[in-house]
């Protein structure tokens, strides 16, 4: 039995106040204790407040890191940094990184390496556009993402490793995939990591759906078999609607 995880991705959002109040409500509220893992992902600014206040009943994450160690990369951070703040996570290959700032699937594997060498858990993004779902390339493309991504990634360390399914086009819009659709996807998903790592491998790793996963549609999203969780965008920004989501979970 996988256990479920949501993680919030603040993305370039909250102060510092806002940041460190939205975490304590979040730890404050929840109630589903160890039946679900939870995370936020606060802009890297915060990370060190977020973390304290977190204290341990929280999971906290950062949105993404440099591959290299150490050195002259202005404006970068390491995963080491990340750990040494007080992160458990770091998310990979979102969308926004891929299509905004132009992270291919090598610039990924690379960040993939550095945050499971530093011991950390990478949440690797991957999914389609309007335009390749349309297209009838969903699975195509989710494919090459997952292979280029993990290249390299042995099968203990997939142990180490959450994916995390989608769909572009249903990121901040208001459009969701059905949970049909997701779950087509996510045993999609599995089936790439059964071919490559073996079922025991692929039956362990945890796979969660991001885009435009709200507190009204978490509990029938969560409750496809391939579906272990979400990571939640702007549904994250509120403590009831985020603690909502977790409830999700549960049922």
């Amino acid at each position: 039995m996988r256990r479920p995880f949501i993680a919030g991705n603040w993305k370039m959002n909250t102060t510092k106040a806002e940041g460190v109040a939205l975490v304590k409500g979040v730890a404050e509220g929840n109630t589903a204790g160890d039946a679900v893992e939870v995370a936020v992902c606060a802009p890297s600014v915060y990370l060190d407040a977020v973390a304290t206040a977190a204290a341990g009943k929280v999971g906290v994450g950062a949105q993404n890191c440099y591959h290299e160690a150490s050195g002259a990369f202005t404006g970068e951070i390491s995963a080491a940094m990340a750990k040494d703040i007080g992160c458990q996570y770091v998310i990979l290959g979102h969308s926004e990184r891929r299509h905004i700032f132009g992270a291919s699937n090598s610039d990924v594997c690379k960040k993939v390496h550095a945050v499971l060498a530093a011991g950390l858990t990478p949440i690797v993004c991957v999914g389609e556009l309007l335009e390749e779902r349309e297209a009838g390339k969903t699975a195509d493309v989710v494919a090459e993402q997952m292979y280029g991504s993990l290249a390299g990634v042995s099968a203990e360390q997939m142990n180490s490793v959450v994916i995390a399914y989608e769909p572009v086009w249903a990121i901040g819009t208001g459009k969701v995939a059905t949970p049909e659709q997701a779950e087509e996807v996510h045993a999609g998903i599995r089936a790439l990591m059964t071919a490559k790592y073996g079922e025991a491998i692929s039956e362990s790793v945890r796979i969660q759906y991001g885009g435009s996963v709200k507190p009204d549609n978490a509990a029938e999203l969560l409750s496809q078999p391939n579906i272990d969780g979400a990571l939640v965008g702007g549904a994250s920004l509120k403590a009831d609607s985020f603690l909502g989501i977790i409830a999700g979970a549960t049922k």
